[in-house]
Parts: structure tokens; sequence; C-alpha cells
């Protein structure tokens, strides 16, 4: 699962040739979420309150740039690193 980003221990990454509707995996300590990129919906998994609130902050920041690594992983390309927030 290649790491798009890490930010105040969260760990974004994206599955090569994933399932839709495009996502990201968000991972922080012993929990991890699905994020739909275009929505910011938790698709499955959970996330702290706080932890969701800085990965849709994020996501807000780095959409396109999400939607450019989803296309990315669909074709099997290398993913371009975002990021952090700061």
């Amino acid at each position: 699962m290649p790491e798009i980003s890490r930010f105040l221990g969260i760990i974004i990454a994206m599955y090569y040739n994933d399932h839709v509707p495009a996502h990201f995996h968000a991972k922080y300590g012993g929990h991890e979420a699905l994020i739909s990129i275009e929505t910011g919906e938790v698709i499955s998994g959970d996330l702290p309150p706080r932890v969701l609130g800085l990965v849709e902050e994020w996501r807000e920041l780095h959409k396109g740039e999400l939607l450019h690594d989803w296309k990315l992983a669909v074709e099997r390309k290398p993913l371009i690193r975002i990021d952090p927030l700061e």
C-alpha cells in the first residue's frame, strides 16, 4: 500500500487497482478508514473524531492531487507524494 502522505501520526495511502468510488485509506493508531476523495464520506472503518477532522481538512486542501493519484493508481503508475497538513 503506497503511502502518499504522513502527518500528526496519520498515514494516508492508496492501493493500486482499488475499487470505486475513488478513495484513500487513513490510518491512525489501531484505526483505519476508507475516505471518499469527492465527498469526504467515511466509506468504511473509523477514526477518532479529532483525527477525522484533520483528515477532512487535509482532503479539502489536496482534493485535486488525490484525484490525480487515484488515476495513477488505477493505471498502476507511481504515485506522487502529497504535502502533509501543517
